[in-house]
């Protein structure tokens, strides 16, 4: 199974996310072709009401605790379902690759 599966798979079962998305960024990093190294996960659910963004991150990084031991980047976009129609479902780009020719 590969890394982003994993991911996918712990996430959803920890939170139910009323919307879930792993994107592997691996691809925009001067990296061997089948490396997963680099991550973006957006995780909607009403179980992060009331937490600032800190705990929330923790929340997720408990539950990837091996994974992120495997990767080099993982950026969190971790809202509740208000949060996530303010922003009309829209996260941030990650910004491209300072370094390794990409």
């Amino acid at each position: 199974m590969s890394i982003q599966q994993t991911i996918e798979q712990k996430l959803e079962a920890a939170f139910t996310p009323e919307f879930l998305a792993v994107e592997n960024e691996t691809h925009m990093h001067n990296v061997p072709p089948d490396a997963e190294s680099h991550f973006k996960v957006t995780v909607v659910t009403n179980e992060f009401k009331d937490l600032i963004l800190i705990k929330r991150h923790r929340l997720v990084n408990k539950v990837l605790d091996n994974e992120i031991k495997q990767i080099h980047a993982l950026a969190l976009h971790t809202m509740t379902s208000d949060e996530w129609f303010e922003k009309a479902g829209k996260v941030v780009a990650s910004p491209p690759c300072e370094g390794g020719g990409k």
